[in-house]
C-alpha cells in the first residue's frame, strides 16, 4: 500500500504544520543520502523509510502526548529514530539522542543543524556512562535491546515518576517475564502504523 506523508499523519491523528512536514521530508532525504555511505539502516527505498521509519516512530507521539513529559531521551538512537521525528513534530519538547557509534552521531549532529532543531541534543557515548542532573521524564528505545537490558542500562537516567517506552515488534512475552522485579509494565499497547502489516507494540514501564 503506497502512502504519502499527509495520509500517514492523518491516520496517526497527528496535526503537523507545513514547516514540520517539510522538515520530516528533509530528514528522510538526509537519511537516504547518508545511508549510502554510513549504512545507517538496512531499509533503502524512500517509500519504505516513510512507513517503516517515519510513521513507525511517530506512532509513539500520541502516547507521549498523553504523558506530557518534560523531556525525552532516545537510547541507541542510530539514525535518529524515533527521536528526530518526535523532535520535529513536537518542537517545544526537549529531545536528547544518545548513541555509542560516532559515525551515527555525526549524522545526527548534521541533521540537527540542517533541520534547525533547537530542541534536539546529541550525545556520543554509552548510555551506561551518561549522567545528567534531574534525569529524563521519558526514556524511549526502538530496536535497542531486550527490555531488561534497556531498563538496566538507562535506569539511572530516569527522573522520579518517569517512564520507559520501548517499541517492539511482536508482543515480547519472554522479555517482559525477564524484567527486574522492581520494574513493572504500566501499559502494553498494539500500535497501528500506516502502511505496515507487521505487528508493532509499545511497552511502557515504570519502577516500583
Amino acid at each position: 500500500m503506497s502512502l504519502d506523508l499527509e495520509t500517514g499523519l492523518a491516520a496517526l491523528g497527528l496535526e503537523v504544520g507545513e514547516e514540520g512536514r517539510q522538515k520530516l521530508l528533509a530528514y528522510l532525504a538526509l537519511l537516504e543520502k547518508w545511508n549510502r555511505v554510513y549504512n545507517l539502516t538496512a531499509i533503502r527505498a524512500r517509500e519504505d523509510m516513510l512507513t517503516h521509519h517515519l510513521f513507525d516512530s511517530l506512532a509513539l507521539a500520541p502516547h507521549l502526548d498523553r504523558a506530557a513529559p518534560a523531556n525525552v531521551l532516545d537510547v541507541g538512537s542510530g539514525g535518529g529514530l524515533p527521536g528526530i521525528p518526535l523532535a520535529i513534530v513536537r518542537p517545544a519538547l526537549p529531545v536528547t539522542l544518545i548513541d555509542a557509534v560516532a559515525k551515527k552521531t555525526a549524522f545526527l549532529t548534521q541533521a540537527k543543524g540542517e533541520l534547525e532543531l533547537a530542541n534536539l541534543s546529541v550525545v556520543t557515548g554509552r548510555v551506561e556512562d551518561y549522567h545528567v542532573p534531574g534525569g529524563f521524564a521519558a526514556i524511549v528505545s526502538r530496536a535497542f535491546a531486550t527490555l531488561a537490558d534497556f531498563v538496566r542500562a538507562s535506569r539511572h537516567l530516569l527522573a522520579p515518576g518517569g517512564r520507559f517506552y520501548a517499541m517492539k515488534g511482536k508482543f515480547p512475552d519472554t522479555e517482559i517475564a525477564a524484567l527486574p522485579e522492581d520494574v513493572t509494565v504500566a501499559e502494553s499497547l498494539a500500535l497501528s502504523v500506516p502502511g505496515m502489516a507487521a505487528q508493532r507494540h509499545l511497552i511502557v514501564m515504570e519502577g516500583r
